[in-house]
């Protein structure tokens, strides 16, 4: 091979590969860049297709940078240190897990920070979107009572906390399967812990629900994040009729596996 065909090949290649780094880093939809931090937020395609859900997201996304972003500027100004570092880190991607009943959207929030402590941090959240009325929601519809301490509660943290033992088992973290890592799980809409519809089997139903816990919630940091599921036919005798209507089915197989 001549030295000329040689240089048009590894220009051809260096080119490939540049355009496939490219593809392989989407856009943010909403970024702040200083010598402070570098943020983003990023909103999935199915998202992007709801424009009254995107503008919720991505609202609540901006706020999260420039509260973000004033910290690092403080912490910049406040530290010496901070300057002779490269900038916080933080990126938020919201994603959407389940639509059930072509109505209640179940998203992950799931977000990056790096302020140079110790070790990097993350954290995750859901939203649950009502599309006929372009609002989010709690589960509270699905339920005849949703009561603090109420039979509806307990009945759902006690299904949690079966879950997690579970889960922890099969990680080989019995350990940590203790009441002391259990307590932040309380029986309350604001305690419980963050929800989504679980799919199913059955088209435009939800098999149960799936709860979101991050590090540090029900275990070390190094046990990372913590996924419970209940089936929907533990919570059948506390269901509203629009909980009767919309759960049914079982989890596909290999969803456990999801996030």
């Amino acid at each position: 091979m001549n030295s000329v065909l040689k240089l048009s090949l590894a220009l051809l290649l260096g080119t490939i590969n540049i355009s496939s780094s490219l593809a392989a880093d989407p856009k943010p939809d909403a970024a702040i860049k200083t010598k402070s931090i570098d943020a983003r937020v990023f909103l999935d395609n199915k998202i992007k297709a709801d424009p009254p859900l995107a503008a919720d997201c991505l609202a609540e996304g901006r706020k999260w940078l420039d509260k973000n972003a004033a910290e690092a500027a403080a912490a910049r100004k406040a530290d010496p240190q901070f300057s002779r570092e490269s900038g916080w880190e933080f990126e938020r991607k919201y994603e959407i897990r389940s639509v059930v009943a072509d109505r209640y959207v179940s998203i992950l929030r799931n977000d990056y920070m790096n302020t140079h402590g110790a070790h990097p941090n993350s954290n995750v959240n859901t939203i649950l979107w009502d599309k006929a009325g372009n609002k989010r929601i709690s589960i509270r519809p699905f339920f005849a009572e949703t009561a603090d301490n109420g039979a509806t509660m307990k009945a759902m943290v006690k299904a949690i906390i079966a879950s997690l033992r579970d889960e922890k088992k099969k990680r080989d973290a019995g350990d940590t399967a203790t009441d002391e890592w259990f307590k932040g799980v309380a029986p309350s809409l604001l305690k419980i812990g963050a929800v989504t519809l679980a799919p199913s089997t059955e088209a435009g139903k939800s098999s149960g629900l799936t709860f979101h816990y991050p590090p540090y919630a029900v275990g070390p940091y190094a046990e990372s994040q913590y996924v419970a599921f209940v089936p929907w036919e533990a919570l059948k005798p506390y269901l509203a009729a629009e909980g009767a209507r919309i759960f049914g089915g079982v989890r596909p197989k290999g969803e456990a596996d999801e996030p």
